[in-house]
Parts: C-alpha cells; structure tokens; sequence
C-alpha cells in the first residue's frame, strides 16, 4: 500500500468523504444505500466520492447482487487507521456525527436480507 500522507489528508479534508470514512471505521463495512441514508445525501454524490477514496486506496469494495458494499482498505497503514479511530472518537458527539451514526441506526430495512429496496 502507498497511501502517502497528503492523499490521506486531501481525503479527509473533504466533509463527504470524511462523513463516510468516520462511518466506516466506527462499522466496518456499510452499503451505499446506508452511507446516502446516514448523509441525507445523494447516491451519486456519494458513489463519486467513495470511487475517489477507492482510487486513493483508502477504501475497498465488493459486490453482492446489485449491492456494493465498502470498508476501510485492509491494507490501510497502522499511521492511517490510528488517525481515523482517534478522530472517529474525538468527533463522536459533534455535529453532524452523532447525527449520522444516528440516521444509520434508525434506518429501517438496513441490509441483511435486502438491502436498498
């Protein structure tokens, strides 16, 4: 993995993007439907900004049926996922994510059997 630290910092100097990066560390792996209910945000917005995070190799993801779900890249620096759990919690109760991990846990039809319907 060659994530430098620029791309991790260009990453999350983004709110989208940090919205969802926070979000993925705080669960391990959400479905876009997920991410764009927690936002309040589009799914193409959303789709394109996790494409730029899959690109910089911060992100992986993978298919299920019609589904792509995302997670923290597994190869991701011990530097870099010690940055997102210390921010992950030292944002916990700030706006907007408390509101976010809020949204996500009241979403109804989260993904198990059906995801997205």
């Amino acid at each position: 993995m060659s994530l430098t630290t620029e791309s991790l910092f260009r990453a999350l100097a983004d709110p989208t993007r940090l919205r969802c990066l926070l979000l993925l560390q705080g669960e391990g792996e959400l479905c876009v439907c997920e991410l764009t209910h927690a936002l309040g945000e589009s799914q193409p917005k959303i789709s394109r900004h996790l494409a730029q995070l899959r690109e910089a190799g911060i992100v992986a993801d993978r298919r299920q049926g019609l589904w792509v779900y995302y997670r923290l890249h597994p190869e991701l620096p011990a530097w870099a996922l010690e940055v997102l759990r210390i921010t992950t919690e030292g944002v916990a109760a700030q706006a907007p994510y408390a509101a976010d991990r809020q949204a996500l846990t009241e979403m109804p039809n989260r993904p198990g059997a059906v995801c997205c319907a």
